[in-house]
């Protein structure tokens, strides 16, 4: 009686739990193109300057993955021009057309290398267009290249249907600290400055400070274990043979590294490797202005010896399939200088840009904002113009009685992926180490991939210890139109939203 009474209890206590189908089998193809242009062709350089040498072309490897009826691309350029505010949305949409998939599907993540080109020549970034409503907009001016760089990247995009093949998901983790640095430096008395290399010559030897070293690699294999293609990340801006001022095409040491992965990993058979770029907003790979190509390739056989050295320790996915969600992030805004500031900014900033148009050596510092010897003084001039418009634009909303009607906060679209273990974080920010950091420590798989530089660019994102700086990177502001100063806790709030999306797809599986 008792032991059938305890049994009949026992049974109505066990929880009925649900029976977790397997995820779809996840499924991958990848291939690569390249572009090159002609010596003369359009760049960032804020004084016009040209490509003076092409010393190779540009790779873009296009990857599209698939699990049951989800699909997501990705388009990994060894550029940083990409992402301009008027060429994105085409690169989305051809792809996506070709693809016959949601553009919202398809991610544009550059290396933000900057010894690349542009493929407009009306080029424009996100943060320099917040002003205007969508339909003002220029419409992109294509060059030849940015012509060539389209129709290359729909043939290749047709292709990758046809060869989806079911893979495994593996990863591994090395450690990189010997290409790049923390260009965020601080004086005695609290204020930042953006560190160059003649500063980072005064801090010792080969100094490179607070670096995030880790050099994550994910590689996908198929049912015979051969590779069919590999994702590699790392936190630094390509600019080790990068001078504005003498404009030269390569893919620095990225691709390089890319190049060599993709050789290791499968000698017999060639493979496409892509490559990610961490919260690299403070952090610069050595050389900047300095550097030659030949440096470019020695750090990409470091960063790529380093992934060699990972695979030791190649762990496969516990999970399978793929999550992929777009998720709304409002950042908060503070508000704008007082009167006073702002004045005198102005008479600082009109002062200086005399100065160096006039050719003074002695122009290195206007506003917060430092500048190296080896750009000329005309060079430095240009970049103070750039941002002395946002102050007028500031002083006109104080003096007008306006200055309550800024915006309070900047809302932008953030993507987040899961493939296996393995989550991807996308922002359209050059974001500081300190977001990334969270999202990687916080994360409930076993690896996460924060990156910014994903679609568009709105410049610079402080996490919340960086906010209020005035040096180059933290206020990044003075170079949009227009768009108040970051309040704290800044971009902090994308890694609380990304590791909230992240739990749930672990919640899932």
């Amino acid at each position: 009686m008792i032991s059938r009474s305890f049994g009949l209890l026992s049974a109505a206590l066990i929880p009925v739990l649900p029976v977790l189908a397997e995820p779809p089998e996840l499924k991958v193809a990848a291939l690569e193109f390249g572009v090159a242009p002609e010596k003369g062709g359009f760049t960032a350089s804020k004084v016009g300057a040209l490509v003076r040498e092409v010393a190779g072309p540009l790779t873009t490897v296009v990857t599209l993955f698939e699990s049951g009826d989800k699909r997501v691309c990705l388009i990994t350029p060894h550029m940083n021009s990409p992402k301009g505010v008027n060429i994105s949305p085409l690169i989305r949409r051809t792809a996506a057309e070709a693809l016959a998939m949601p553009v919202e599907n398809v991610l544009l993540m550059v290396s933000h290398n900057h010894t690349d080109f542009n493929l407009v020549s009306n080029h424009l970034e996100a943060l320099m267009t917040l002003s205007l409503k969508p339909e003002e907009i220029p419409a992109p001016q294509l060059v030849p290249a940015g012509e060539e760089f389209l129709q290359k990247l729909a043939a290749t995009a047709k292709q990758l249907p046809a060869l989806l093949q079911p893979v495994t998901v593996w990863w591994a983790v090395g450690t990189e600290n010997r290409i790049s640095y923390n260009r965020k430096g601080r004086r005695a008395d609290g204020s930042t400055y953006l560190m160059r290399e003649e500063d980072r010559d005064l801090m010792g030897a080969d100094f490179k400070g607070d670096v995030d070293e880790q050099a994550p690699i994910v590689v996908l294999k198929n049912a015979r274990g051969g590779v069919v293609t590999a994702i590699t990340h790392f936190t630094a801006h390509p600019c080790t043979c990068y001078h504005p001022e003498k404009p030269i095409v390569f893919g620095d040491w990225p691709q390089v590294a890319c190049e060599i992965m993709a050789g290791h990993l499968s000698p017999e058979r060639p493979v496409s490797v892509s490559f990610l770029q961490g919260c690299a907003g403070e952090v610069n790979s050595k050389g900047m202005l300095r550097g030659d190509v030949e440096l470019s390739k020695k750090y990409g056989r470091m960063l790529a010896d380093s992934y060699i050295a990972a695979l030791q320790d190649l762990k496969p996915s516990a999970r399978g399939g793929l999550d992929f969600a777009i998720e709304k992030v409002r950042i908060p805004l503070a508000p704008l200088p007082s009167e006073e500031v702002l004045k005198a900014e102005i008479a600082e900033m009109e002062d200086f840009i005399t100065r160096a148009n006039a050719g003074d050596e002695n122009t290195r510092l206007c506003a917060g904002q430092n500048f190296p010897r080896e750009l000329t003084p005309a060079y430095r001039g240009k970049l103070v113009e750039m941002i002395l418009p946002w102050s007028r634009w500031a002083l006109d909303l104080r003096q007008s009685g306006r200055a309550d009607t800024v915006a309070k906060f900047l809302e932008v679209d953030i993507q987040v992926l899961r493939v296996g273990d393995v989550g991807i974080v996308g922002m359209p920010f050059e974001p500081f180490q300190g977001i990334g950091r969270q999202i990687r420590e916080g994360s409930p798989l076993p690896l996460a991939l924060p990156c910014g530089y994903t679609n568009i660019s709105y410049g610079y994102l402080t996490d919340g210890p960086n906010t209020g700086d005035t040096e180059y990177m933290s206020a990044n502001y003075r170079y949009s139109k227009f768009r108040p100063p970051y309040a704290k806790p800044a971009g902090d709030v994308i890694a609380t939203q990304a590791l909230e999306t992240l739990r749930r797809f672990a919640r899932q599986e």
